[in-house]
């Protein structure tokens, strides 16, 4: 239990001493907007970079587990989005709750705790997730929620998607894990200066990314609909993990190779809280009430969930 609470505590008490010194202007709100830049633009890159070119591109990309991944994030929208349907929810509030059910914070809670969880196998794992996340998962929740904000009509969901794929390959972490992939496919040897200038901004990602999370929770507005709110959280932090174990061990059954280490990593993954920026997408239709009260539950609550979860897995 005390190795359970020596991974769980740093990240937690970071993410606290974000709020702290957000809430009470050591660092103003436009300050920790600037360090959430420099994690995704600059350390982030960095430390994609770095773990997928320094190894082979086979120890890189694991099928089983991205295929799990998938496939758990897939089933969990469409649970979620059908269970709701039941309860008459709006169609829009449906999507926007299916996502934040489906799309963990793998960059800024998740690497954290899986580097001292899982320290050989954090990058990569953050790696593959966001392959995942970027190319197949996110884009469906986009597709969801456009679908229900048009009524369906396909040509606002095309240039919707399209605009979305933009970004994204113009995102520098992005750049920097096409890139390391590149240059893991082809063999090619990373110069030592190089590989140390990225190893010190991948051992910044992490302190940085969690100080970040706790100073953008502060001015996030609890108001909302508590019950959705209640039920995003339990998709989050228990359907999701729930569903994507279930598929995972289909798969294992079914002959697909996953490791002991990787099939944690991959529950760890999905128990994470949904990331921060679905609560941006979820203000372009005016719910950002409904999303910021289950971010402020999710992130609370997975203290104790995260826990639960090492315990079982480790």
């Amino acid at each position: 239990m005390l190795g359970i609470f020596g991974i769980t505590f740093p990240i937690f008490a970071l993410i606290g001493l974000g709020y702290v010194v957000t809430r009470y202007e050591v660092f103003k709100a436009s300050d920790t907007r600037v360090l959430g830049k420099y994690v995704m633009n600059i350390a982030l890159p960095g430390l994609l970079f770095n773990t997928v070119a320094t190894r082979p591109i086979t120890d890189v990309i694991n099928p089983g587990y991205m295929l799990a991944f998938a496939l758990g994030g897939f089933a969990t929208l469409l649970l979620v989005f059908g269970f709701l349907g039941l309860t008459r929810t709006g169609p829009n509030r449906r999507a926007i709750a299916a996502m934040g059910s489906t799309c963990p914070n793998s960059g800024f809670v998740g690497y954290p705790i899986l580097l001292l969880a899982y320290p050989d196998l954090a990058g990569v794992a953050l790696a593959m997730n966001f392959l995942v996340e970027n190319i197949l998962i996110i884009p469906a929740c986009l597709i969801l929620i456009e679908l229900a904000h048009s009524g369906g009509e396909s040509s606002s969901v095309g240039r919707r998607i399209a605009g979305a794929f933009g970004t994204l390959l113009r995102r520098p972490f992005v750049i920097g894990l096409i890139v390391g992939l590149a240059v893991s496919a082809a063999g090619l040897p990373v110069p030592e200066p190089l590989t140390r200038l990225t190893g010190m901004l991948a051992v910044s990602a992490a302190p940085v990314a969690l100080v970040v999370i706790g100073g953008s929770l502060v001015g996030l507005s609890p108001k909302g609909n508590l019950l959705l709110a209640a039920q995003i959280v339990v998709g989050k932090l228990v359907i999701h993990p729930l569903v994507t174990a279930g598929i995972a061990l289909i798969l294992m059954s079914a002959g697909l190779s996953i490791s002991p280490d990787m099939w944690a990593i991959l529950i760890l993954t999905t128990s994470m809280p949904m990331f921060t920026t679905w609560v941006v997408i979820a203000q372009e239709s005016g719910h950002e009430g409904l999303a910021s009260l289950a971010l402020l539950g999710a992130t609370a609550m997975s203290f104790v969930s995260l826990s639960v979860v090492l315990a079982i897995v480790s």
